[in-house]
């Protein structure tokens, strides 16, 4: 695709290949130190610190490859259709002509936003469609500030895919001009940033658990896809640094948790045994979403223990109706306690069939249309897009309590909204609560 200028300024010189070769040499060298750096720091990244200081390298050595790759793309100019899955193929551009509503992707751009190459390109106004409804306003301001008030654009929004997988994008673009200074069209450039947020999040996540549980001064909770910390409050669960958690979603789902640390009381010992985990079901497109509490003193290892066997029993294609029996059987191998509240959910996202089974009380709650109804009495449900699904391991009494939430509900764009009506309401009604959480899963296709 061409390049184009805005008519009141001029072309800017590309830089000369001498200059970008040493920019390449420059980088690469640096990206060796970094590397050697990492390989020979102490630690074998089991502790938390080391975690951190890993995420840290990782990131850092991401970030300059990327460096790497562009520069190389400058001093080599455009080149045959890169091979799927690197660098390259996550970087794509776009020009949308107002004058004659046509579009021009370039072939990389078909795949970072999972159209088929021989479909026709979409126009500004049919872009949303590929975007969840929570970011749809956030693009639509974008590109209606870049052609109305010719700002340039930069920012990031979700794509869905075909199969329901959640991909992050980030766009940057300009209006371009015709001689009377009228916008004619915008030209962009949309990179996949998936993976770099996913290191950002890694980086973010062992940087809590370094921190530690931090002594609390209020009940207010925090949702785990808040960034950062205020003082006295803590944003995730003592174990949260040592499991990834899909914060990116999984193939049809918008993911969100909350996690709500015990409350202060200087006569009661804390203990930490809530848990949630979202992970492939049998290596595939289905998802294990689940909850639980695990009674004990033990503030990260229990926790983590148990859902280490979880993901590996989900790897092997155990069904969720048979992990509460095998979870007790690995438990009971342990000095561990065993769950007494949980709840194992299967979705699958091509029917958008839900199936679970429960340890204790629990049932999955299901909001759709403004109401909310556990699914008690069954093993099984067929979804829609836009339904919400809340998974918990809290008493019955508070079931009561999470239901009236679905008017609130209603009015959430994404389930991390969601996560933040339910944890704070769960927070007030409960003041002398242990610690708890909830997954919310919204359905997005």
């Amino acid at each position: 695709m061409s390049s184009h200028l805005s008519a009141d300024r001029p072309a800017a010189q590309p830089p000369g290949r001498g200059s970008v070769e040493s920019l390449i040499t420059q980088t690469r060298r640096l990206r060796g130190d970094v590397d050697a750096v990492r390989r020979d720091s102490r630690g074998d990244g089991s502790d938390p610190e080391g975690r951190w200081q890993r995420a840290l390298y990782d990131l850092a050595l991401h970030q300059l490859t990327d460096l790497d790759a562009h520069l190389a793309q400058l001093r080599d100019g455009p080149a045959p259709p890169p091979r799927a899955g690197s660098l390259l193929s996550r970087v794509g551009s776009a020009e949308w002509n107002l004058l004659t509503d046509e579009a021009d992707w370039s072939a990389e751009l078909f795949a970072i936003l999972g159209r088929d190459r021989g479909s026709v390109p979409l126009s500004l106004d049919e872009l949303p469609s590929l975007v969840p409804a929570e970011d749809r306003p956030k693009l639509t301001a974008m590109v209606t500030d870049c052609l109305v008030d010719g700002r340039p654009i930069d920012g990031e929004f979700r794509v869905v895919h075909p199969g329901g997988a959640l991909r992050t994008v980030h766009m940057m673009g300009e209006p371009v001009l015709d001689a009377d200074g009228s916008t004619a069209s915008m030209w962009a450039v949309l990179r996949d940033v998936s993976e770099l947020r996913r290191c950002r999040r890694a980086v973010s996540e062992s940087r809590d658990s370094l921190r530690g549980p931090a002594p609390r001064s209020g009940p207010g909770p925090r949702t785990s896809r808040e960034p950062g910390d205020r003082p006295g409050q803590s944003a995730s669960p003592p174990w949260h640094g040592l499991l990834r958690f899909p914060h990116e979603g999984r193939p049809g789902l918008d993911l969100a948790t909350a996690y709500l640390p015990p409350a202060a009381s200087p006569t009661r010992t804390h203990r930490y045994g809530a848990w949630y985990d979202a992970c492939p079901l049998a290596g595939g497109d289905e998802t294990l979403l689940a909850t639980g509490h695990l009674p004990g003193p033990d503030a990260t290892g229990g926790p983590a223990v148990l859902i280490g066997a979880l993901r590996g029993l989900a790897a092997a294609g155990t069904r969720p109706g048979q992990l509460p029996g095998r979870i007790a059987g690995f438990l009971e191998n342990t000095a561990l306690p065993p769950v007494r509240s949980a709840l194992y959910c299967g979705y699958r996202p091509g029917t958008r069939a839900l199936s679970w089974a429960h340890a204790g009380d629990p049932v999955p709650l299901l909001f759709r249309d403004g109401a909310g109804h556990g699914l008690s009495g069954q093993a099984g449900a067929t979804l829609r897009p836009g339904d919400l699904l809340l998974l918990h391991a809290s008493a019955p009494a508070a079931v009561e309590r999470l239901v009236s939430l679905a008017p609130r509900l209603a009015g959430a764009e994404s389930a991390r909204d969601g996560a933040r009506i339910v944890a704070r309401a769960l927070a007030e009604s409960d003041p002398e609560r242990t610690d708890a959480c909830v997954l919310l899963a919204r359905v997005t296709a």
